[in-house]
């Protein structure tokens, strides 16, 4: 069937060719000059549309749902300032590698620079935060330009993926009628949009995106390096959004214990959690409590990197001062080692390299035996530091300690230890990603530990955590601070509008708490006013305009809440309310004490 005018003959075609390419999901916001993809995408049955009111929320959805699967979300909004509603959710996907399809609509050519209303220069809108820009030409019923435009959505899809994934903008500018509304002669009723019979049955363009792998030289030096390497180790970094089966964590498992390197893993790695860890004693070679400890130990010689920038700043610290060989696995290459003390950087997947050392390490025939009890002494250095980390912390977290001296950090070890197996727990950033990186021990359980770390801004957490729990059936945890909350509160329209139920804890400490982490604390005025900055919101009511369950809670009570919240259909929200400062000083206090006591074990 011919489409009825030049524009609607574009969205269809655009649209078809995205689902045939293998798109599954779109986020839209309403606008008439996107009225054309906006037709297409409702009438299309193969992808799912959610609807979004707030231009901003709707792109960090699609980021969180990208997120979580890998695959890339495609954004939907009208011209104007709408388009630049959506630069934070792209920056952050291009600081964090997640493939967003990014489709602004624009108004024709000729009234650019022209003074029309709401025309505004959407031109390559985000700079060199897209991984590719292109502007589709004028809708026209012309085969060439058809071949064009389904030749540009393939590319596009394609953009988002490989080695290095992120967001693609394609540029739409439509002339009116943007409705469906006939013109005559407009689209011949003989042309075919779907350019049959070319011997094309599924995309018009297939695209396979290729692995970078290491050299057998390569792997002949980074196994030399390990063998003879009497303290190596591997420290796993926030993970980018790819399929996670890409890196199996058993994988560096085996090479960690045939090379006796202890694992140190970021909560956003993808390997703190899951099977390989030893559900029983939840020590070693997974470690989670180094924030602690890490500059108490000696410095490794040989050190394998891969994932983004680690959260810890003391691991940061550590690596930056450590004069190890410091191997950066990324498989685009990429420099993500802002200590710049990495001495060899290998262009590859860390999955196909921990693969490839599997095999060369079979048996550990390659370790140099006479390692063996440096290696012992290394391990054990670190099982013995994790074993007094966590038992300080575990005594920290009983009741009667939570009474007379409650802090943040509780909240977070009883959201890793209660969460349900399998489940997606997304933190904020600020303070609450830091206390899931001290406080979330490593556990057996299948955790699918979430944060926006690319750019680390508070704005748009609801909106990527819903995201992300629209596309699993799992449960969905959200663990935000209050500043983060009430600035993405629009995003909360998610809940209802696309079906997506989650147990929100917020951690309402008044104000920006992190601020207390930094020297400018001590300078009053203008500290509280200008960096703390309290509120004094009541979030209840929010709550109620977005028809969520809400409950105050104490710390105390909070694990037995949250554990019937999980067992609970809806949405709850649990408010759990803190002084930012003693909260502060609290950690302060168990990170101290925990070196003290090393330190004592050491004299």
């Amino acid at each position: 069937m011919s489409a009825p005018n030049r524009a609607t003959l574009w969205g269809r075609v655009l649209v078809d060719e995205l689902a045939k390419g293998g798109l599954e999901a779109v986020c839209i916001a309403p606008g008439s000059r996107s009225t054309p993809l906006t037709v297409a995408f409702a009438a299309h049955d193969g992808i799912d549309v959610y609807s979004h009111l707030d231009e901003r929320s709707a792109a960090y959805f699609a980021l969180g749902r990208a997120r979580r699967t890998g695959e890339p979300t495609a954004l939907v909004c009208t011209s104007g300032t709408a388009a630049a509603n959506f630069h934070p959710a792209v920056m952050e996907a291009d600081r964090a590698r997640v493939p967003l399809l990014v489709l602004t609509a624009d108004r024709p050519h000729e009234l650019r620079d022209s003074g029309a209303n709401q025309t505004v220069d959407q031109v390559k809108l985000y700079g060199d935060a897209v991984r590719w820009y292109s502007e589709l030409p004028d809708p026209e019923a012309d085969e060439r330009k058809v071949r064009s435009l389904r030749t540009t959505a393939a590319r596009a899809l394609a953009e988002t993926g490989g080695v290095d994934p992120g967001p693609v903008h394609l540029n739409c500018p439509f002339r009116k009628p943007l409705e469906p509304i006939e013109v005559p002669d407009a689209v011949p009723d003989s042309f075919s949009e779907t350019l049959a019979g070319r011997g094309r049955g599924g995309a018009f363009v297939e695209t396979e995106a290729g692995e970078r792998s290491l050299a057998d030289e390569q792997y002949d030096e980074l196994v030399d390096a390990l063998a003879d390497a009497e303290r190596p180790l591997i420290v796993a970094g926030p993970a980018d959004p790819v399929d996670p089966a890409a890196l199996e964590p058993d994988h560096v498992v085996t090479v960690a214990e045939r090379v006796g390197a202890p694992i140190l893993a970021d909560p956003l790695s993808n390997l703190r959690f899951g099977p390989h860890v030893d559900a029983e004693s939840a020590i070693g070679p997974v470690y989670g409590g180094y924030d602690d400890y890490i500059d108490l130990l000696p410095a490794p010689d040989v050190v394998v990197r891969f994932g983004a920038s680690p959260t810890s700043k003391p691991l940061r610290r550590a690596l930056g001062d450590s004069d190890a060989r410091q191997f950066l696995l990324d498989p685009a290459g990429d420099w993500r080692e802002a200590t710049f003390t990495a001495t060899d950087l290998f262009a590859a997947a860390p999955g196909s390299v921990f693969e490839g050392l599997c095999e060369r390490l079979e048996g550990g025939s390659a370790v140099n035996a006479t390692n063996t009890a440096a290696e012992n002494e290394w391990q054990a250095a670190f099982d013995a530091a994790e074993r007094r980390h966590w038992a300080i912390r575990d005594e920290a977290l009983e009741s009667n300690s939570l009474e007379s001296a409650p802090f943040e950090g509780a909240i977070l070890a009883d959201v890793f230890a209660g969460a349900p197996d399998p489940a997606t727990v997304f933190v904020s950033n600020s303070m609450p990603i830091r206390d899931a990186d001290r406080f979330g021990r490593p556990r057996g359980a299948d955790l699918t530990v979430l944060s926006n770390r690319g750019a680390s801004g508070i704005d748009g957490i609801a909106s990527t955590a819903l995201g992300a729990g629209s596309a699993t059936d799992e449960p969905l945890v959200l663990v935000t601070g209050d500043l983060a909350f009430y600035h993405d509160s629009n995003g909360l329209l998610a809940v209802d509008r696309c079906d997506v139920d989650a147990t929100i804890v917020l951690l309402d400490n008044d104000g920006g708490g992190i601020f207390h982490e930094l020297p400018i604390e001590e300078f009053e005025p203008p500290f509280t006013d200008q960096f703390k900055t309290p509120h004094g919101l009541e979030f209840d009511a929010l709550a109620d305009l977005y028809d969520l369950e809400f409950e105050r809670v104490a710390p105390v009570d909070f694990a037995n809440a949250y554990r019937q919240s999980l067992e609970s259909e809806g949405t709850q929200v649990f408010a759990v309310e803190f002084d930012s400062a003693e909260s502060h000083r609290r950690r302060d206090a168990l990170a101290e004490r925990v070196r003290d006591e090393l330190r004592d074990e050491d004299a």
